[in-house]
């Protein structure tokens, strides 16, 4: 006696069918491991002392250990007095609007890119820039990489 067709396919069909899910379920777990769910590299963490001179409208920060800063991945916000400046410095730059041209160190395009403890960079608001510094203003510099706080400082503007 001869099998009958139909039971001889349905243990083939039911392999490939088996090792399609399978191929399929992993394809998936996969992709969701290289779409984000692996760690990424964590923000860099720093210390900043800043001050805010208000006879030259210069704002300075100094780089008080933890990671080297590489200033290109970073943005820079400044306050005064909970107010932010209308224009905030595109580090690095060399002229931008609302800011002398020529910032000091890090923050300085021809300079190198890399802030690592004990440099300072500085820059120097123009008359253009509201609010202005003032004695006794209260500045607070945030530094961010991507949607990461890497550090804030706070100043009291002399």
């Amino acid at each position: 006696m001869s099998p009958r067709p139909d039971r001889a396919v349905s243990p083939v069909l039911g392999s490939i069918l088996l090792v399609a899910l399978t191929v399929s379920l992993a394809a998936v777990v996969g992709g969701t491991v290289l779409s984000g769910a692996v760690p990424t590299e964590p923000p860099p963490r720093a210390t900043l002392d800043c001050r805010a001179d208000a006879a030259s409208d210069r704002v300075t920060c100094v780089h008080g250990g933890g990671d080297r800063l590489d200033v290109r991945d970073l943005d820079v916000h400044i306050t005064v007095d909970g107010e932010p400046l209308v224009h905030q410095p595109p580090v690095p730059f060399f002229a931008a609007r609302g800011f002398h041209a020529g910032p000091t160190g890090p923050f300085n395009s021809a300079a190198d890119s890399n802030w690592s403890a004990g440099e300072s960079a500085a820059v120097r608001l123009a008359g253009t820039n509201r609010p202005g510094l003032t004695s006794d203003a209260r500045v607070v510099v945030t530094v961010t990489a991507g949607d990461h706080v890497v550090v804030r400082a706070r100043a009291t503007a002399s």
